[in-house]
């Protein structure tokens, strides 16, 4: 029958996976590429690098799994900008990547010149320079880009999908085009008013199509050869829902990465602006078909708090220790850790909030850092679902889970202690790339509807709450104390 293979584009590396039609990872490749910080606050990526990166991926993987591909999905680190000559296909400027913080003043003069309305009600996101269209705006001006008939701006997919057709698709898809500030959510069109606020020319933004449905063929320049059509598309947090089978409204999940993401399905109608929480396209499956939508909630950093303890501080040589290293101790000691390094995310939207450690004592030693650092994954996962059963009245009965730190048990048990639900990791870890592949793969039938999709997710390991959350309200009150002493702490 045939494999999907799913190009998995994220904020450190790329991979490529190739799927089989029972959802079962047949093969792997990946490549890390290089984070550039050119300031300090500030975040880039060579798209070139990206690109060499997912041709060597893509050839390692047909090398190893030899059977025909049927298709091929993307998913991709959202919120990060490309631009590039749709003449020569070469980048005009490094890709501006979503932790980038740059563009704070642009998006607080905004707010004080009256836009924040306009912005929530047309694309459900806030002001802040997590997402695109401030970036595209800087691009404009400070960056260089010169607004010509040549300029292509899109995101990672629309970049990946020009070149792996040969310049032949400048497209996207609703999931990413809603994380740009520039996309109308209820008419699913870029918004001309949001574009002239910012001065992003629309003739410069990709085509928007469906989720699920054909984008292109590839070029025979890829390692791929020609002819494979790109059918499926979703940015990574998007297509994480669709992975974990998260059809019905009120099924939530949460991706423990480099940032962590929960998302709400909260169904096919658009829902009004919440406070604290984001309202995005989760997907399409057809020109036809309705859009499905989702509450979530973005915290910026939870993996890499994990990465500075081994890379700033050397408390640790591997990741891996990390959930060993916080079991060791009983609790923190007191000790809460606040990872603001590029400001919080939901449900605060504060730019200016700054990382703080609060409690240390002469007792604080390496394993009460490890369990403060493990549990504040677990805090602001509670800020945010808190914040989505209030604003949808969804109760929320079950926590699905992936991501890179999800394998650490330690974590899970703490977060289902802290939501008073279970949480279920599931047999595969690899969803954002199935979510891509099953996007895919429905285009092109190789599977014939998302009810198949939902038969192939299956639980590993449920963890069940403790009945008496005393301890758990108690650390969380505590938690929002040391919130509260690491907001509004940069002045720049």
């Amino acid at each position: 029958m045939g494999i999907i293979v799913a190009l998995d584009a994220g904020t450190t590396g790329v991979r490529a996976l190739a799927v089989d039609q029972a959802g079962t990872v047949r093969g792997i490749s990946y490549r890390e590429f290089t984070q550039h910080f050119p300031r300090p606050g500030w975040v880039e990526h060579d798209l070139d690098e990206i690109w060499t990166g997912i041709q060597t991926v893509i050839a390692e993987l047909v090398e190893a799994v030899e059977e025909p591909v049927v298709a091929i999905g993307i998913t991709n680190q959202r919120e990060t900008v490309a631009a590039w000559s749709r003449r020569t296909g070469e980048p005009r400027h490094r890709a501006i990547v979503w932790q980038d913080r740059r563009t704070a003043a642009v998006c607080d003069l905004l707010a004080e010149t009256g836009h924040l309305p306009l912005v929530r009600s047309t694309t459900g996101l806030v002001l802040d320079p997590y997402f695109s269209g401030t970036k595209f705006a800087w691009l404009l001006t400070d960056g260089g880009v010169a607004a010509d008939d040549d300029l292509a701006l899109g995101t990672i997919d629309s970049w990946l999908i020009w070149k792996l057709t040969g310049g032949e698709a400048h497209v996207t898809e609703p999931s990413n085009a809603s994380r740009t500030l520039l996309f109308d959510i209820g008419k699913l069109e870029w918004s001309a008013e949001l574009c002239n606020v910012l001065g992003v020319p629309v003739g410069a933004l990709p085509e928007v199509r469906p989720s699920s449905g054909r984008f292109g063929v590839t070029a025979d320049s890829t390692a791929l050869g020609a002819g494979i059509p790109i059918s499926g598309v979703a940015g990574d947090q998007q297509a994480a829902l669709f992975g974990q089978a998260c059809f019905e409204p009120g099924m939530t999940k949460n991706t423990y990465g480099t940032g962590s993401f929960v998302l709400m399905n909260v169904g096919s109608q658009c829902p009004e602006p919440v406070d604290g929480l984001l309202t995005t396209v989760a997907w399409t499956l057809g020109p036809d078909q309705p859009a499905t939508y989702a509450y979530e909630g973005a915290i910026f950093v939870t993996g890499a708090a994990i990465q500075w303890l081994r890379d700033g501080l050397g408390i640790i040589d591997d990741a891996a220790e990390i959930g060993p290293l916080a079991a060791s101790v009983e609790s923190s000691g007191d000790v809460y850790f606040v990872p603001g390094f590029a400001g919080l995310g939901s449900p605060w939207w504060d730019a200016y909030a700054r990382g703080t450690i609060v409690g240390l004592t002469r007792g604080t030693g390496r394993a009460e850092l490890a369990r403060a650092t493990v549990e504040s994954m677990v805090y602001q996962t509670r800020d945010v679902v808190d914040a989505m059963s209030r604003a949808s009245g969804q109760t929320l009965t079950e926590l699905r889970v992936d991501g890179g730190a999800s394998v650490m048990d330690l974590l899970l048990q703490l977060q289902a202690d802290q939501l008073g639900v279970p949480v279920a990791r599931p047999s595969s870890q690899e969803l954002t790339a199935l979510g891509a592949a099953y996007l895919a793969g429905l285009a092109e039938s190789f599977w014939d509807s998302p009810a198949t999709v939902s038969e192939r997710w299956h639980a590993a390991k449920t963890f069940t709450p403790d009945a008496d959350r005393t301890a758990a309200d108690a650390g969380y009150s505590r938690w929002l104390q040391a919130v509260e002493r690491s907001r509004a702490w940069a002045t720049d």
